[in-house]
């Protein structure tokens, strides 16, 4: 796929890239570990999808600060801060992006599950080599091939109903304005459960022709997964360079060379 060669040119030293569904590329190293920052958030939520399927928790069940619910933790909109901290906004008022949010969800499942979240995460994951080690906000890691899987989970899914899915990367919580970090105010903000909603968001870090279904997420680290149903692929990037401005320009470039590539 020539496409995924753009990656070659990237400030980077290393750089490995997945894409999967009406096409079936990688470009890179498949066997190099990388950490994924917070595209570990699409992993985990898969795995507290799977913990409300099986019964363990429920997500419009009282989580979190007063007022706010398993699911206002998995759509930043619980009112809690980025870090462990006192909220600083009521639940449904604004989309507070949160990693905390998600260490609070994340404790109430190891409750539940009784094993620690790391143990149910890899329940969920068995088949594959991802590995969570620390934050369920940001601890994940795997290969490009790990997250090949991830993707092909979100466009074919087996660990959990098709119909849990649909409604994950629907608008939770809609209208509220936020912050996507990176790339500034956004309004509305719009969220997912554990999935950030490509919607009319501008600027972005898709690219200008991945359609307003596009949902996934990017990480710090220099990694991001989309998921884009409307042209039936999928493109994920690992990388060992952190995000920054050399990002901003790039992966939408690469978003757009693949989707030109299968128009």
């Amino acid at each position: 796929m020539e496409a995924l060669r753009k990656i070659e040119s990237w400030p980077c030293v290393n750089a490995a890239a997945v894409v999967t569904g009406r096409a079936e590329a990688t470009h890179g190293d498949v066997a190099l570990r990388f950490p994924w920052a917070s595209v570990t958030k699409v992993a985990t939520g898969v795995a507290m999808l799977v913990a409300a399927e099986e019964g363990i928790v429920d997500l419009d069940e009282p989580a979190g600060p007063p007022g706010s619910t398993f699911r206002h933790l998995l759509a930043h909109a619980s009112g809690l801060p980025f870090e462990a901290g006192a909220p600083i906004a009521r639940p449904g008022r604004r989309r507070i992006y949160s990693n905390y949010g998600f260490e609070v969800a994340a404790e109430l499942v190891a409750e539940r599950a009784e094993m620690s979240f790391p143990d149910y995460f890899h329940h969920v994951w068995d088949s594959t080599g991802q590995r969570l080690e620390g934050s369920p906000a940001s601890g994940a890691s795997g290969t490009i091939a790990d997250l090949g899987e991830l993707a092909r989970e979100l466009q074919a899914p087996r660990r959990v109903a098709g119909e849990t899915l649909a409604e994950a990367v629907t608008v939770q919580f809609p209208g509220l304005d936020g912050v996507l970090p990176g790339f500034g105010r956004q309004q509305p903000n719009d969220w997912g459960l554990g999935f950030e909603l490509r919607d009319a968001k501008a600027p972005h870090w898709t690219g200008a022709a991945n359609s307003p279904r596009t949902f996934g997420h990017f990480g710090r680290s220099g990694t991001f997964l989309w998921v884009d149903p409307g042209a039936g692929l999928a493109l994920g990037v690992l990388t060992d360079l952190a995000f920054g401005d050399w990002a901003k320009d790039a992966w939408p470039r690469l978003a757009d060379a693949v989707l030109q590539e299968f128009e």
